[in-house]
Order: structure tokens, then sequence, then C-alpha cells
């Protein structure tokens, strides 16, 4: 539990959201946000970033009704500011999603130290600095944890909380039991690693997959169809390690290890990224296009929520009546 704060705001009570930055990342955290009843202030200086991000909630809207919507939740609960300084008035806690360049990140977090209330927190979306490099030049680095989401961050629960060198463990546990409170499942970090947790794991399947192509031993499309039809119907109950745990039989994962463990060794021996060379950069982009079979990436984006919709509320269901 986080520690109390009399000039920060309890978890629940947060009212307002700054959101810094509307890309895919930073708009789909708006809309979460916003179907949680609460308010979104977003400063992005992009020329185009108000009528991009107005259109995502237009096209995205009927997803969040479908998904649930809570008390206070509205689509106009959204706001515009025309500087960072008029968004860190308002906002009781900042979620950052500016592009991953540490300099700009580093500016930023300077930047946005002159304007906001050294108590309240700041929250980065990045996918693979350190908290540590990212707080480097800020006056207040105590306040800044990584909150990184899985897109789209508006329906994929998983986040991870992970500190700096300088970041504070009351400013940690706040993060965890802000983002806890909204919904989304948390894993607070022990320490930091490059990538976090779950990309660490997407990037192992993703070199083992562009080996595979580029070797000929298997297409894009047979990858795809390997993890969507067969570990990953299973992951998305128990994840991988539980899953080993009952291949194992009744023996468990002490079984699985010991009659396996001799065997192992043999896949890691290919852990070197495969270079990227022409071929297999047209190789890898031929077989989505031969996937996607003329839907677009908005046609596609509408049914990968559709269906983790229905994924996400047939599992709600089913833990209800084992909890």
């Amino acid at each position: 539990m986080s520690k109390e704060n009399k000039n920060r705001p309890a978890p629940e009570d947060v009212k307002t959201v700054g959101i810094l930055g509307t890309g895919v990342i930073g708009g789909g955290w708006a809309l979460h946000f916003m179907r949680q009843g609460l308010n979104v202030i977003i400063f992005d200086p992009g020329e185009k970033s108000k009528s991009v991000m107005e259109d995502m909630v237009k096209t995205t809207w009927s997803t969040m009704e479908k998904l649930g919507l809570k008390n206070g939740a509205s689509i106009d609960n959204i706001e515009f500011a025309k500087s960072m300084e008029e968004m860190c008035k308002k906002a009781d806690v900042i979620q950052e999603n500016v592009p991953e360049d540490l300099e700009l990140k580093q500016n930023t977090y300077k930047e946005l130290d002159s304007f906001f209330n050294p108590e309240l927190i700041i929250l980065s979306s990045t996918s693979g600095f350190a908290m540590s490099d990212i707080q480097a030049k800020a006056d207040y680095p105590e306040r800044a944890v990584v909150g990184h989401p899985f897109n789209p961050p508006y329906l994929v629960p998983f986040v991870e909380v992970a500190g700096g060198e300088k970041t504070s463990v009351d400013a940690l546990d706040w993060a965890f039991d802000f983002y806890k409170k909204f919904e989304k499942k948390p894993v607070k970090m022990k320490k930091e690693i490059p990538g976090f947790i779950a990309n660490r794991l997407q990037e192992a399947l993703w070199r083992e997959a562009l080996h595979m192509v580029d070797s000929g031993e298997a297409t894009v499309e047979e990858i795809d169809d390997s993890i969507a039809f067969g570990p990953g119907l299973r992951w998305a109950i128990m994840g991988p390690c539980l899953t080993f745990h009952l291949a194992g039989g009744e023996g468990g994962m002490a079984h699985m290890l010991d009659h396996f463990g001799p065997a192992l060794k043999e896949p890691w021996t290919r852990l070197e990224a495969p270079e990227l060379t022409k071929d297999l950069r047209d190789k890898m982009v031929e077989g989505c296009k031969r996937e996607a079979a003329g839907r677009s990436v908005s046609d596609l984006v509408k049914e990968r929520d559709e269906c983790l919709i229905s994924i996400i509320n047939a599992l709600e269901d089913y833990r209800k009546t084992v909890s």
C-alpha cells in the first residue's frame, strides 16, 4: 500500500489524468481512463494530434461500451490543453507517452518539473528505457515511475511498474495501487532490467520466428497459426510456466525439468538474433500481407479488439466461478 502523502491524492481519489503524447499508446491510455470514469487532459504539440485523438475516441468508444463503462464514464471526459503548463495545473497524475528518444524524455521530465507539483507522480509508458536513465536530469526524480502498458492499453490489463535508482518507495507503491484501482493488472518489478518482463519474453519468441522465416523452416502464416491455435490459447489462461507445470503430469514442474532438462540446451543454441537482411524483411512483409488478405490495419484492429473483449469477458466469467 502506498504511504499517505497529504499533498498527493490517494490513488482512488484521482479525478484527472494528464496524458502527455497521443500516439497509439497515449491515445489508448486516454480511452482507458475515460472508460474508468476519470477526466483526461491531453497535451501533444503535434499539428494533427487533436483531430487524430478525436477520431480515435469516436471510432473506439463503442468498444469501450462493449467492455463496460464505469460510473462517470463519458465520451466527453476529454480536454485538450494548449500547453504543458496548462495540463500540469489540472492533472492529479501524468501518464507520459513521448517518443522513445532518451534525450527527449530526459528534457521532458526536466520541463515537467518546472510546472507539475513535485509531490505528484509521473508515469512513463516507455517500452525499453530504464527509469534511472529517464530521470537523470529531473529535479524531482523520486516521483518518476515506469508504467509500461501493452497495446491496446484500453483493453490489455497488464502493466509493468518499475522505479529508477532515485525513485522513492512510496511513489512506486502509489503507482501500483493506482493502476490496480483502475482495473489494470500491475506487476511491481523488484529491479530494473532491460526490456522489462513481457517484452523480454515477446522478443525471444520474435527472434525465433525471424530465425525460422530466414532459414525457410516456416512461413509467417505457419508461425502465427502455431501460436494463435496452439500455446497462445493456453497462455491466456495461466501463462507459460504454469502451463509447463501441467505438462509434467502429477509430478508438475519438478518432473518437467528433471525429465526434459537434458534436451533443453539444444533449443537455446540460436539465441543470437538473425541479421535483418532485405530478403528477410521482404519475407516478413509479404507474409503479413498474405495473412491480412486485403484487410486494412483499421480492419484488423477492430477484429482484434472485438475478439479480445470476448476473451476478457469469458476469462472474467470463468474466474468468478472458481474464486
